[in-house]
């Protein structure tokens, strides 16, 4: 028997728009994963302490507002200097291509951009999961 993956699903900042991050909670959850949502305008800092409280394999953030160039790097940031090094950290929402390969380069695993399939998503996770 494996291990069920745990997935923190957030929303940074300012954005108030969440049916995204619902749709794929529930994708997620029906592909057996187990699924916390801490709700809309999560600071870095509670979205952290939630990924090391819940004990998450992944932390999937969500964010439509523009500031994912600050929000998704500072995340893996406070990661880091929380000493949690193994969790795989994925974005999504309306972000433009220019910005992904430094959203990448700043330790977002992948970025998911409008379109993209729960599936696809599904597979990355199950694929990347430590």
């Amino acid at each position: 028997m494996s291990k069920v993956i745990r997935v923190l699903i957030a929303k940074p900042g300012l954005d108030g728009h969440d049916r995204g991050a619902k749709v794929i909670a529930r994708a997620l959850r029906d592909a057996g994963m187990e699924v916390i949502y801490t709700g809309l305008r999560q600071t870095p800092e509670q979205i952290v302490a939630a990924a090391i409280q819940e004990d998450v394999d992944v932390v999937g953030m969500s964010l439509l507002s523009g500031a994912h160039n600050y929000l998704f790097p500072r995340v893996v940031e406070l990661l880091k200097e929380q000493g949690v090094e193994d969790i795989l950290v994925i974005g999504g929402g309306v972000i433009p291509d220019d910005d992904i390969p430094g959203l990448k380069e700043a330790g977002i695993a992948e970025i998911f951009t409008p379109g993209t399939t729960t599936t696809a998503m599904i597979d990355f996770i199950n694929n990347n999961v430590k």
